[in-house]
């Protein structure tokens, strides 16, 4: 068996399916491979979304998602979607062609250190060989999984391919570090929550991983205590449950500083600092956290770590026998109300509101929805009602524009629905906008939003509140595709509520990818974004 034919054999073994990616002349014999053991070679307009596409068909499948790139410049492309499922805690396995063996130290076309490039943003980064390609693949596979999950990338020099695969008759390299154990205090943990008469639950990234929903309302069942989510949570209860306080550092974030300023304990589930670290919003009151891993927790205050699995955590939880009694702050309710009234304001014009409120009311339920990077996403994260089932896909972690288009391409690949909609900013759009040529290929039905500003509009306002002109941020003049279609793709544009309405029944009639211009008065965000 060859190395190509060793690892096309190995991937189908672990389930997979797809491999996102641009080839180089080195790659062909593992796409030939791909191909003859049912696993199909996605083509993508830019190594980027390679690696967006395989964090996120990861994420929907809990399969370990497989990217590939030639050397040098499509390597380099491939570390920022490499650098989103390492902070966005998703297990990837990366692949990428590496120079012969004897050029490695020398001046070449293309030739650079994948291990020193990719040690950064990866778990950990093989040179493969016809002799180790078994154990290093068995460990890659295990170490993308273990917590956190995340990248591990394996570098395949470019004359290995067709070699004869030895792996079966050599030996196992050193053994990988066993993850750290941690000392559990657990009288200290109960004696924090017995003395907390005013507790706040935040809620986070690897609580939502571990789809630990049900412990989360069952435990909310018994004690009645506010939560707050981190944006990539966002779905774990629904925004009507009475004890959902919102999200933090999204819109409006500053009306839940009334609640979260008077609690005298965090507790945090599952909270990853990757998306927001506490200092950034709570009071110099003690944390309680509760995760998978060990974390670098504020040292301004005081703070306890448990690490283990979520079971353990709401069985720890369990024993606060106080918490039976709690009541919500009397002010939550208000809250609430003054949040959507501050939003409803915001409808008498075709602005990011007035589109979001079209969406939420014409997309169904079980829509798989995706999220560029940008102020619309801040927009999103508060006003949006999951109703504690859609399912919403974002970065936040890595937070890199561009994520929204192939993320949706990926839904659409991997998961079981019809629809996937993608709302996205002009200036994330633009940078994987090729990707529509791959929505094309494969006929996906995909529904683009764009909302058109025609600006950065994030910086713009950072710009603003610095008392700067918006110079740097104007992306173009006039409309954005001028024309209804691009690239092949179906252009349906909407200046007010009413034609978003109607390009959106269109859209989802239609059999394939549509793109919905939404040309929108981005002057909401000025009155939606906190400054932190």
């Amino acid at each position: 068996m060859t190395v190509a034919e060793y690892l096309a054999r190995k991937l189908s073994e672990c389930g997979i399916r797809h491999v996102f990616g641009i080839p180089g002349g080195p790659s062909i014999p593992y796409i030939e491979a791909f191909r003859s053991a049912g696993i199909e070679f996605i083509i993508t307009s830019h190594e980027a979304s390679a690696g967006i596409m395989a964090d996120v068909s990861a994420r929907l499948s809990g399969i370990p998602g497989v990217c590939h790139s030639t050397t040098g410049p499509g390597a380099t492309n491939l570390t920022t979607g490499c650098g989103g499922a390492f902070l966005d805690r998703s297990p990837v396995i990366v692949t990428t062609s590496e120079a012969e063996s004897d050029m490695l130290d020398r001046t070449a076309q293309m030739n650079i250190d994948h291990q020193q490039l990719f040690r950064p943003i990866t778990k950990a980064t093989f040179r493969i060989s016809c002799h180790n390609i078994g154990p290093n693949f068995d460990r890659a596979l295990k170490l993308c999984q273990q917590e956190y999950p995340g990248p591990v990338h394996l570098g395949f020099p470019s004359d290995i391919a067709l070699a004869e695969a030895k792996a079966a008759h050599e030996s196992c390299p050193e053994k990988d570090p066993d993850p750290e154990t941690f000392c559990n205090d657990l009288e200290k943990v109960v004696s924090l929550l017995r003395k907390s008469k005013r507790p706040l639950i935040a809620a986070g990234l690897t609580l939502a991983r571990f789809s630990a929903k049900a412990s989360l309302l069952s435990l909310l069942d018994r004690c009645r205590i506010p939560v707050v989510l981190t944006p990539m949570a966002k779905g774990l209860i629904s925004e009507d449950h009475p004890c959902y306080l919102g999200v933090l550092s999204h819109a409006l974030s500053n009306y839940l500083d009334e609640i979260i300023r008077d609690c005298d304990l965090i507790i945090g589930l599952g909270y990853d600092p990757v998306e927001y670290n506490y200092e950034s919003w709570m009071p110099c009151v003690p944390v309680l956290h509760f995760n998978t891993i060990p974390a670098d927790l504020p040292l301004k205050c005081s703070s306890v770590q448990y690490i283990g699995n979520p079971d353990e955590w709401f069985t720890v939880l369990g024993q606060a026998d106080d918490f039976s009694s709690l009541k919500l702050p009397p002010g939550l309710t208000t809250l609430r109300t003054e949040m959507a009234s501050s939003f409803q304001r915001l409808t008498g014009h075709f602005g990011p509101v007035s589109a979001m409120k079209a969406l939420q009311e014409a997309i169904p339920a079980e829509t798989d929805i995706t999220i560029d990077v940008g102020s619309h996403l801040h927009l999103f994260g508060q006003y949006w009602k999951t109703n504690g089932s859609r399912r919403i896909l974002m970065t936040n972690g890595w937070s890199g524009m561009g994520f929204g288009v192939p993320a949706a391409l990926a839904a659409s690949l991997t998961g079981s629905h019809s629809k996937v909609v993608c709302i996205t900013g002009d200036g994330g759009f633009l940078m994987t906008a090729g990707e529509l040529l791959t929505a094309r290929r494969y006929n996906l039905p995909v529904i683009i939003v764009v909302l058109s500003d025609g600006e950065l509009n994030l910086i713009r306002l950072k710009k603003s509140w610095q008392e700067k002109s918006p110079y740097g941020t104007i992306l173009y003049d006039g409309d954005l595709f001028g024309s209804g279609i691009f690239l092949g793709v179906k252009v349906i544009s909407a200046d007010s509520e009413k034609d978003m309405h109607k390009a959106l029944n269109l859209a989802l009639s239609a059999n394939g990818p549509v793109i919905i211009n939404a040309r929108i008065d981005p002057g909401d965000y000025d009155h939606l974004i906190v400054r932190r």
